[in-house]
């Protein structure tokens, strides 16, 4: 297994959680620092569950932040026909049994368990019974034979070594008794099959770990390295569950944080590399290793996902921020009019500010949209007399005006606090709330360059100004 080969093997009965997202970008970057592969395995199995549009889903969110694997996807339920050959090839090796307890007879180990308040673990009874003593009427499960005496280490390349006693890893079952196979004995002749060289997954697989090594030492395979990355947690230091808000993909995408942004965010949940915060794509991949991995589980932070987004928005060059914009209001909100597209563009430089998402952007900019300006109730209760007669002054000195600058409005400006004895917010906000509808809004001169000289001239003159 010279190659570096990793793989993600999501099952496709729901949305893809950022929980999965991390694991794959962990496991691709491990791929591209080593120039090794990186596939996708869709464990489709559970028939009932597994659903296209959550296939498609996954697909999607791994291209939308920038994940891209190797050739097809792997699927699953092709292969079950070599997953039910190597349970028999167990069988025959003697390192599996089957096992005739009824349903009823589990249940009842497991109540007795419960009672104990021990863990359950399958009592063997059939582990070494003939097959003569077998009942008729049952269908057997065959389980594979697990090591009794003694101790297991997995020397894991982000949690160390993990020792495991034996006799704690039960007989698990590897083919049930309608014949479909488990996920341990499927998901370990995948990994043969796929010659991969790391598994690199969170470490809620750790016990699965240990079962599947004993199938790849009785199939005498080589067997690949692992590494078991801390959980994601809620806030509150809770396990992230795909029913918690804000856990897939697509609840970033729809607010407006761009994939750049989360995929860096994702990056250094958890892994760290000197004292760097901000990735490119290329740096990501020069300096991944599993070894700046923690050991304990991260918590997913809001805030920090909408600073990093607000970093980005601010230092990514502006045609690459617009098209994104673009894209993110075709998918998400109302498409932007091709006519206004150049005035928006012109005017990100003051329409990013402060905007941490590109939401923020779209509900800044919607003063530029508007054919006719849609007043706040409360704020156009402000447009009194006086207010008045700064819009119309200003009118008659704007009509005068060739080209608007800040260079060309700031006299005028001033001319008018001076001619109606007031200060700039007695000139700006009534300016503002007739151009824009809003009290609050970008600076005033922001505004009037972005609307134009001929917008801002038929806003001014708004019937319900007077």
């Amino acid at each position: 297994m010279s190659k570096v080969a990793t793989r993600f093997a999501p099952s496709p009965t729901g949305p893809l959680h950022i929980g999965g997202v991390r694991t794959a970008l962990f496991n691709w970057l491990y791929s591209k620092n080593q120039n090794g592969s990186f596939f996708l395995r869709i464990e489709d199995t559970d028939k009932e569950r597994s659903k296209e549009e959550y296939r498609k889903q996954i697909i999607n969110s791994l291209g939308w932040i920038g994940i891209n694997f190797d050739g097809e996807e792997y699927v699953q339920s092709k292969k079950i026909d070599d997953h039910i050959k190597v349970a028999h090839e167990l069988l025959d090796k003697g390192s599996a049994y089957k096992c005739y307890c009824s349903s009823e007879e589990i249940e009842e180990q497991k109540k007795r368990a419960k009672q104990k308040k021990i863990p359950y673990i399958y009592n063997r009874k059939w582990r070494d019974k003939k097959e003569t003593d077998a009942p008729k009427d049952i269908k057997p499960v065959i389980r594979f034979k697990s090591k009794i005496d003694g101790t297991s280490i997995l020397k894991d390349l982000v949690q160390g070594d993990v020792e495991i006693e034996n006799n704690t890893i039960e007989d698990f079952v590897i083919l049930r008794n309608d014949g479909t196979p488990t996920y341990n004995l499927s998901a370990a002749v995948d990994d043969h099959q796929m010659n991969m060289s790391h598994i690199i997954r969170g470490d809620d697989h750790k016990i699965n770990t240990f079962k599947q090594i004993q199938i790849y030492q009785a199939m005498n395979w080589e067997i690949p390295s692992f590494a078991h990355i801390p959980l994601i947690h809620t806030i509150d230091g809770k396990k992230l569950s795909k029913r918690d808000k804000a856990s897939t993909l697509d609840d970033y995408s729809k607010i407006g944080i761009m994939p750049d942004a989360l995929r860096n965010y994702l990056l250094r949940l958890g892994w760290s590399y000197q004292d760097k915060e901000i990735f490119t794509l290329d740096e990501s991949i020069k300096h991944f290793n599993l070894k700046g991995i923690g050991k304990s589980p991260s918590k997913l932070d809001m805030g920090r996902i909408l600073s990093m987004n607000e970093h980005y928005i601010k230092n990514i060059d502006e045609n690459d921020l617009f098209n994104q914009l673009n894209q993110y209001c075709k998918l998400h909100k109302s498409e932007i009019k091709s006519d206004k597209k150049d005035n928006i563009k012109k005017s990100l430089t003051f329409l990013k500010n402060k905007a941490k998402t590109l939401e923020d952007i779209f509900n800044n900019f919607q003063y530029i949209m508007v054919d006719e300006v849609n007043f706040n109730q409360d704020d156009i209760k402000l447009i009194d007399d006086k207010a008045r007669k700064v819009i119309s002054d200003f009118s008659i000195k704007l009509s005068d005006v060739d080209k608007l600058s800040r260079e060309t409005l700031e006299p005028i400006v001033n001319e008018l606090i001076k001619s109606n004895d007031t200060n700039f917010k007695g000139v700006g906000q009534p300016l503002r709330i007739a151009l824009t509808g809003s009290k609050f809004g970008p600076g005033i001169y922001d505004i009037i360059i972005s609307l134009g000289k001929e917008e801002v001239l038929k806003r001014l003159t708004n019937k319900k100004l007077s």
